[in-house]
């Protein structure tokens, strides 16, 4: 027996727009920023923004000029985010 399915698209957008993603992400890049601050010098700023594009997003930053030599020798974003059970990719296009 065939049956047919149909992607309620509407209802996708709204889910991933939604409070409940929304917190869920949001608690997310905090627990990840609590493990970047954990890995820098005390006082290193650590900032969380959560925004919503097609769906509920968040970045976590250091807000300092070191901040890139610490990723690209201790990968301190990598490892936080794996810490909280994300896995992270290379970019692809």
């Amino acid at each position: 027996m065939l049956q047919s399915f149909r992607l309620d698209t509407r209802g996708v957008r709204q889910v991933l727009t939604g409070p409940e993603v929304r917190s869920v992400v949001d608690g997310l890049a905090e627990e990840i920023a609590v493990h970047v601050r954990s890995a820098l010098p005390e006082g290193t700023v650590v900032s969380v923004h959560g925004y919503t594009t097609d769906r509920g997003a968040a970045s976590v930053t250091v807000e300092d000029v070191r901040a890139m030599a610490w990723q690209a020798r201790d990968g301190i974003l990598t490892r936080a985010a794996g810490a909280v059970g994300l896995e992270v990719r290379a970019w692809q296009r």
